[in-house]
């Protein structure tokens, strides 16, 4: 499947699209200083044990304490607990954990209040990112993703991606790593392993070991809550967990995020670094390759996906629901049984998209047209779980009711992806007064003279409704040659088509936002 990767770099967020055929099907953000990322490692304190929970909160620095369950604490939870005291001390100098004899496994039934006290140091990785209210969720299972390979510490299983289907590649690949892997390391191999050789896993899992082995400095010297090892950021993290040798581009509007990522698609694939490009054009990248037009038709209540058919999509604080609805489809035919099938397959299609585009999490519902015939709806479930096998996150999908109700559980690690598509009327914005529209080009020239003037601001740009545009910049008297004139100061006046007719922003030199 051929794929371009389009990535739109601003001082406070990178915002990653991923496009498949030429149609949107991922869009993710990373905010500048962003933390708490899934696959952080974190020194954190006891804050709070809840024996009725079974759980503990830990003080990982976050405004939430973050929380961790007995279950999440993992088996070898007693030897990563005898590593941290020995790398923390001093007088201890540790360079492997193979010297450390292990501990016992801890029991499955146990209580939380036999394993934590308060104020006790633990080390936790984060495996959920704060969400609304909550603060992040934690797991003492440590483990370092690589491409192909995911180090468990302390762990001396092999487990093979369940997404190699050749038991000879499977067992192949186990006694590769059986025979390169230290003591005391487990190791999970990822699904793009496969027919990998020797030279490049055994690179990987000793820049892995590596990684891990780092932090034995960091211990000895951290105060609980510090970060011991962070992940990636999200833009490489994505490539890590995606990039495939059918990429086409990658494409990015920033000279050194693309040299990064160029050097990261070297180290997988040399043949590839030409792949990725740094856009330099004076549009917005994400409206130069139509991304913000398909932002605002793949987003909000309603999304229409074929011959007049649609879904209403509703999020609440406890699940998602989506209703499949015909549309114009209903007149279109005499058989009812038929047309409902064509819709429904037709919208597993969109739903899977929509489920990784808004990255949808938790307990999805959704209300399937109508069918009598029971093998049409066994047709129906087995589209979706077909259609959804290219989905990273773990889900699970549940047969079709006789309502024709289908339930999906999918992994929730992060704040679902939101996106406001409904715009305030560009007359009123929203407050049912209407300003006389001959006073909009009066309030545009009194905050483009308030922002040179009193804020001294070097350089200005404009961003309009390509209508409003042309009317600032058109002609010997335009108002943009009257501004010059009257600051000696040139105001950048620039065209965006997803602006509403009198919306309008304005930008310094750094690209960041001026509120007037």
């Amino acid at each position: 499947m051929s794929s371009d990767l389009i990535i739109d770099v601003t001082p406070s967020e990178i915002v990653i699209a991923l496009q498949e055929k030429k149609k949107l099907a991922e869009l993710s953000r990373e905010r500048s200083g962003a933390k708490f990322a899934v696959g952080d490692i974190y020194l954190g304190k006891v804050k709070k044990t809840m024996p009725s929970l079974n759980a503990a909160f830990i003080d990982v620095g976050y405004s939430k304490d973050a929380f961790l369950h007995y279950l999440d604490m993992g088996p070898q939870f007693a030897t990563l607990n005898k590593f941290l005291r020995i790398a923390s001390s001093r007088k201890n100098r540790i360079s492997s954990i193979s010297r450390i004899h292990s501990e016992p496994d801890i029991n499955k039934e146990g209580k939380v209040n036999e394993l934590l006290k308060v104020g006790q140091k633990i080390l936790v990785q984060v495996a959920k990112e704060p969400i609304n209210t909550k603060g992040p969720r934690l797991t003492s299972e440590i483990s370092i993703a690589g491409r192909n390979l995911v180090l468990m510490p302390f762990s001396d299983k092999i487990s093979v991606s369940q997404k190699i289907r050749s038991t000879e590649e499977k067992n192949r690949l186990k006694k590769l790593i059986q025979s390169i892997k230290p003591r005391k390391y487990g190791v999970i191999i990822r699904t793009v392993a496969e027919g990998k050789k020797v030279a490049e896993l055994d690179k990987e899992l000793r820049r892995l070991v590596e990684k891990w082995e780092t932090s034995f400095q960091k211990l000895r010297r951290a105060q609980a809550p510090s970060l011991i090892i962070g992940e990636i950021d999200r833009t490489t993290a994505l490539l890590r967990d995606i990039y495939h040798p059918d990429f086409n581009s990658i494409i990015v509007n920033d000279q050194s995020v693309a040299s990064e990522i160029a050097d990261y698609i070297g180290s997988i694939q040399a043949d590839k670094k030409k792949i990725v490009k740094h856009y330099k054009g004076r549009q917005p990248i994400f409206e130069h390759y139509g991304i913000d037009k398909q932002i605002k038709a793949s987003f909000g209540k309603t999304v229409s996906f074929k011959d007049g058919a649609y879904l209403i999509v509703e999020h609440t604080e406890a699940f998602h629901v989506i209703d499949v609805n015909s549309g114009n489809r209903a007149r279109a035919g005499n058989d009812q049984e038929k047309n409902a099938l064509e819709v429904n397959l037709a919208a597993c299609d969109e739903i899977a998209r929509q489920l990784r585009l808004r990255d949808m999490g938790g307990i999805i519902v959704i209300d399937f047209i109508d069918m009598h015939v029971a093998a049409n709806r066994q047709k129906v479930n087995d589209h979706m779980k077909a259609i959804m096998a290219d989905d990273r996150t773990k889900h699970n999908i549940l047969p079709l009711s006789k309502f024709c109700l289908m339930q999906i559980t999918r992994q929730r690690v992060r704040m679902e992806e939101k996106v406001e598509t409904a715009e305030s009327c560009p007359t009123c914005k929203g407050s049912g007064n209407v300003v006389p529209t001959v006073l909009f080009a009066d309030e545009i020239d009194g905050k483009v003279n308030y922002a040179l003037k009193e804020l001294n601001k070097k350089k200005l740009n404009l961003k309009v409704h390509p209508y409003t545009a042309a009317y600032l910049t058109k002609g010997w008297k335009s108002p943009q040659n009257k501004w010059f004139f009257k600051n000696l100061k040139w105001v950048n006046v620039e065209a965006v088509n997803s602006y509403s007719y009198l919306e309008y922003h304005f930008f310094d030199e750094n690209e960041e936002e001026i509120i007037l």
